[in-house]
């Protein structure tokens, strides 16, 4: 198995994308990119830590490539915007891939510089492109937050979501 990780705005709705993906065989939301140690969601949301809202992808490289990754990463964003997405404000919510290899630094930047040439966007795209460092999972209530909250409100959980 292989990891890859993105930001890309609120790491919930990132989550969810990835995870209906055909080869992706977990996920997690946490924190990445900053530099304060085991932050918490109000560390990171108080700006003081330097950190992303991100996803770290576990794939099988047999059913999806990271080049596949990449598609949806790009497509699950505006990757035009700095520091926010949507209604979202804050370098938390910053658009970067981490990579984890030489070949996904590779991909990573000839993908960026695809998507840049096309001229599907109108303004520069800013999304960081850096080493993966140290990931810290966030608390449970942030993961798979879409999943449990469909089944609360289908009756079948009682998992409260804040």
């Amino acid at each position: 198995m292989n990891f890859a990780t993105f930001a890309a705005g609120c790491f919930w709705g990132v989550e969810d994308r990835f995870r209906q993906v055909k080869g992706v065989i977990a996920t997690a939301a946490g924190y990445t990119g900053g530099h304060f140690p085991n932050p918490c969601y109000l560390d990171v949301c108080a700006r003081i830590t330097g950190h992303a809202e991100a996803v770290r992808v576990e794939y099988d490289p047999n059913l999806v490539t990271y080049e596949q990754l990449l598609e949806v990463f790009w497509d699950c964003h505006d990757p035009t915007q700095l520091n926010r997405q949507g209604p979202d404000r804050g370098e938390q919510y910053r658009s970067a891939i981490f990579y984890h290899s030489p070949e996904q630094e590779k991909a990573a930047r000839a993908s960026k510089l695809k998507l840049q040439m096309s001229g599907k966007y109108d303004r520069d795209i800013v999304t960081e492109i850096k080493p993966a460092g140290e990931f810290w999972v966030a608390a449970e209530e942030h993961q798979q937050y879409f999943e449990k909250k469909r089944r609360r409100e289908e009756g079948k959980s009682d998992i409260i979501c804040r």
